[in-house]
């Protein structure tokens, strides 16, 4: 295949940290197009070089850190970059990914991924300057939060416009939760932090020069032109301009959906403390927008009085409004904002992080721990200070939070006493913002992702409000599996999903972007096609770790307990009728029925048969 013309900067960098080597690699043509790029990135390489019973915290796991082909491109929301490894906290595949600047500095400082190997026995940071990589000592930065690192590093490099990914104490105490934050925004998902963290990396700072290569700059503009002009002008995307993610907050709790005390309830009688309109009025003080994206979605907070006084943050989001504010009934929106803080230094999921902690004040609740457990913390829905106590425990690994720390999943086998049923979580990663006792498609969404219980792989509850709450039929599989496809997708190219999500911007538009920007000509099916051999690479890489169909299923909880109050009262999953679905599932996706394990033929169709061979099929 010719080389590629453009969108690529061309270059991966191979740094083992053991042998303290660097090696620069051109891209391969085969490669970028049929993997495009990010998670599609990650996946390849994580299948090709981490054996099958790596430790996901020994030197032999990879982490994979890459662009996509459309990053730091005239392409609305085009900023974000990808980190791929074996997930610490499930033991099977993992990713997540970043917004903001560093994914394009990356890019510009000529490199479209970085593949880190083996491990440091000393602290180090990655300088990456225009083609250039160095691996430098880090230990006077090791202990520092997340955030404070970042300014530390851009103070001792003379250059504050530096970008940083950097970890915080959760990820140097390996935590299962820890996530890498990327000025401001976070990779938050699947314990990447503890990964980093593993390796002794704790930072990887960025500045680059370098023009981003474009095969055919005119048609990537007049195709921006459109582009830009239907994210601006769109009704929602001025709602979100001027409310941010937040506005979700009355939507679930509307909706009843909204994640209240460990998914007991599904509405949150002080919402309207933590929603938009009040983040608003009380904290937020101006929009944020990662590169070229008109949406401006982020709202940057700063709390101006009282014991948080001086807090300032980008965000919160709805995610973290929900998990931490809700489902921990925080009572007020500066709490959010300092717990969201003290998430992102100490560097926790805060998604995650909400999930744990609801779930460990239920366990307190209902007796199964107790203050000979907890050091003699009380623990109550509603108190700032436990929640602050315990992401700090958690982050320290001390006491309790030795146990939080590694997972709601471990948590609750330690636990014992039945708590493993209302332990919110699907393959052992936590489940975020979405109660699913009135949403089966959403359910199923949860159950078979590839990393766990995330809303980023199919965010179906929207088709389940559409086609009826309690309804199983076989188009709410088909929707997963669609959705599957398409939202990972934008992970491969570098783009932000919300764009298409709540606009509607064409897939077409994407596929002509990447046409221009690269050269080669694609359609958008093929663009989906890509995406279902990564989603079918990953699954193989889960089977190959020693998954089975019987963990594509979902918490007791949501079979056994009606949702309680809100418009779907009396609601809960029915067992027997999502089995059905998720068979109705495989046989979509051309799976054993029985195995859920994808079938030679399927593999053998997406130009996987080298993994039909190494799985035996």
């Amino acid at each position: 295949m010719a080389a590629i013309k453009g969108g690529y900067a061309g270059r991966i960098a191979w740094v083992d940290l053991t042998k303290r080597q660097v090696s620069i690699k051109d891209v391969d043509p085969v490669f970028a197009r049929e993997y495009v790029g990010g998670r599609g990135w990650g996946a390849r390489i994580v299948w090709d070089h981490v054996p099958p019973e790596a430790d996901p915290l020994g030197p032999e796991n990879v982490l994979v850190v890459a662009a996509g082909p459309l990053t730091g491109l005239l392409v609305p929301g085009a900023g974000k970059v990808s980190f791929s490894a074996i997930s610490p906290e499930t033991g099977y595949y993992g990713d997540s990914n970043s917004g903001g600047f560093f994914g394009p500095e990356l890019k510009h400082a000529g490199f479209d991924a970085l593949i880190i190997t083996g491990a440091s026995k000393e602290p180090v940071y990655l300088w990456v300057e225009d083609g250039q990589i160095e691996i430098r000592d880090a230990s006077s930065y090791w202990g520092m939060g997340g955030l404070e690192v970042q300014e530390a590093l851009r103070r001792d490099l003379g250059d504050s416009s530096i970008k940083v990914a950097s970890i915080g104490p959760a990820g140097e105490n390996l935590v299962s939760i820890a996530c890498v934050n990327c000025d401001w925004r976070n990779a938050g998902r699947c314990g990447m932090g503890a990964v980093m963290g593993s390796k002794r990396l704790k930072a990887i700072a960025v500045r680059g020069s370098l023009d981003i290569p474009v095969a055919d700059p005119e048609a990537l503009y007049e195709e921006a032109k459109g582009a830009f002009k239907h994210v601006r002008d769109h009704e929602f995307a001025r709602v979100l301009r001027k409310y941010g993610l937040a506005w979700y907050i009355d939507w679930s709790n509307e909706n009843a959906c909204l994640p209240v005390k460990n998914f007991r309830f599904g509405t949150y009688e002080l919402h309207e403390a933590i929603n938009a309109e009040t983040m608003l009025k009380r904290v937020v003080t101006t929009s944020t927008a990662c590169p070229r994206c008109p949406m401006c979605c982020g709202k940057f907070s700063y709390v101006r009085s009282g014991r948080y006084a001086g807090t300032a943050i980008d965000g919160p989001e709805y995610e973290t409004l929900a998990m931490l504010g809700a489902n921990c009934c925080l009572p007020t929106v500066e709490d959010v904002v300092y717990a969201n803080w003290l998430c992102d230094n100490l560097g926790l999921d805060t998604i995650s992080a909400g999930n744990i902690i609801a779930f460990a004040i239920e366990c307190y609740e209902k007796g199964i721990i107790g203050p000979e457990d907890t050091g003699g913390l009380e623990l109550r829905y509603g108190d700032p200070d436990c929640v602050f106590k315990l992401l700090e425990l958690m982050a320290k690994r001390e006491g309790i939070g030795d146990v939080l720390a590694r997972g709601v999943k471990f948590a609750a086998n330690k636990f014992g006493g039945g708590s493993e049923r209302f332990a919110m979580h699907v393959k052992g990663l936590e489940q975020s913002a979405y109660d699913v006792r009135a949403a089966p498609a959403m359910g199923l969404a949860y159950a078979t992702a590839d990393i766990g219980a995330h809303h980023n792989r199919a965010w179906a509850i929207t088709y389940d409000i559409e086609k009826g709450r309690d309804t199983y039929t076989r188009d709410k599989a088909e929707k997963v599996v669609y959705l599957q496809h398409v939202r990972p997708l934008f992970d491969m190219l570098g783009c932000c999903r919300l764009q298409w999500v709540e606009t509607g911007l064409s897939l077409d538009y994407y596929a002509k972007a990447y046409e221009a920007a690269t050269g080669i000509k694609v359609s958008a099916d093929e663009l989906l096609r890509a995406s279902e051999r990564v989603f079918n690479l990953t699954r193989a890489i889960n089977v190959r770790r020693g998954l089975t169909s019987a963990e594509d299923r979902l918490p007791d909880r949501v079979f056994e307990e009606p949702v309680p109050d809100g418009v779907v009262k009396g609601y809960k999953l029915d067992r027997a009728k999502f089995a059905e679905l998720l068979r109705a599932y495989y046989e979509l996706r051309g799976w054993d029925p029985e195995t859920g394990v994808p079938t030679r033929a399927k593999l053998e169709e997406l130009g996987l048969k080298d993994v039909a061979d190494a799985l035996g099929l």
